[in-house]
């Protein structure tokens, strides 16, 4: 790829923070170059939506100045760690609230993941770092819209599965195939049987996040205690938690929730059903937006207010 091809995609997807690469080395430089107007803040959150820090300070400077070219390992060297952090430019004068993700913010958020081996390595080594823009996601179907926010945090790989999928226009008009009143509703499977899948399975991406009702989670093959890497496109979206969903924690790998919408999943879970949990009337998803984060278009606050409040799942016991 040309370096003109790659500087013009990486505008594409960013706007204000544009990273000089999306994939960077541990031993690299993580650059980000402003592309703002005016002189900006940056501020760092953790993926509860914490400040790691108010303010960027290279060379003891308050602000950014447009088209400037920073290296963020060099203001926040908690990159050094594994982490999922999320990097917001601010207008130089707005007030910060030293308890929260900024409300204030200019064009869109950079997730920054840094990336452990999660295959037994050293789980406390990054390996790689990731960054991407901040997105969410709209289901559109019959029912009503579905607004989706994401893990990034706990379940990157997963996520970044689903997020490319549905960009790539593989979800619309797939069927949700089975439906569980009280429990939940699955679709995402492109032969519309419960057997297929895009021809890749994502590694299972367990964690304390628990399968409260809105909750976006993995289907997989096996049961409980077997095919926990087998993972590909088939999603589900959870009902009721204390009476059901909640076997399901440690067990699947919960990805997102819904931020909006659940009376729309509500209503596709009430539609009559054969005995194999098929909707007779086929439920169909009309299509999924993938959406940048902007100020005016934002889920990951209530995500992340709604994080805070949750109990972590409790350990697994399998065999």
């Amino acid at each position: 790829m040309s370096m003109n091809l790659a500087a013009a995609l990486l505008s594409a997807l960013f706007s204000v923070l544009v990273p000089q690469k999306t994939w960077v080395a541990p031993d690299q430089a993580l650059n980000i170059t402003i592309k703002a107007d005016k002189p900006v803040t940056l501020v760092l959150v953790d993926f509860t939506g914490k400040p790691i820090v108010t303010k960027a300070v290279p060379e003891a400077s308050a602000t950014v100045q447009p088209g400037q070219t920073v290296d963020l390992k060099k203001i926040w060297p908690s990159f050094d760690t594994p982490a999922t952090a999320v990097l917001y430019a601010v207008p130089a004068d707005a007030k910060l609230d030293a308890d929260a993700a900024p409300e204030q913010f200019v064009g869109t958020p950079v997730v920054i993941e840094a990336l452990a081996d999660r295959r037994g390595g050293d789980a406390g080594t990054v390996q790689v770092y990731h960054l991407l823009p901040l997105q969410y996601a709209i289901m559109h179907t019959a029912a009503g819209d579905i607004t989706q926010a994401f893990y990034y945090d706990v379940a990157p790989h997963t996520v970044d599965s689903y997020l490319g999928l549905a960009s790539g226009g593989y979800y619309d008009g797939l069927l949700f195939h089975r439906v569980i009143p009280g429990f939940m509703i699955q679709g995402g499977d492109p032969m519309g049987t419960g057997r297929g899948g895009p021809g890749y399975h994502v590694d299972a991406e367990f964690s304390s996040r628990t399968h409260q009702t809105g909750v976006l989670s993995m289907a997989r093959s096996g049961n409980k205690t077997s095919g926990f890497n087998t993972a590909g496109s088939q999603f589900f979206i959870c009902l009721e938690y204390n009476s059901n969903t909640q076997s399901l924690d440690n067990q699947y790998t919960a990805f997102g929730k819904v931020t909006h919408g659940m009376d729309a999943v509500k209503k596709i879970a009430t539609v009559k059903r054969d005995e194999n949990d098929r909707p007779l009337d086929p439920q169909k998803i009309t299509s999924v937006e993938v959406l940048p984060v902007t100020p005016e278009h934002d889920p990951y606050p209530a995500l992340w207010t709604w994080l805070n409040a949750q109990p972590p799942a409790a350990p697994p016991t399998r065999n």
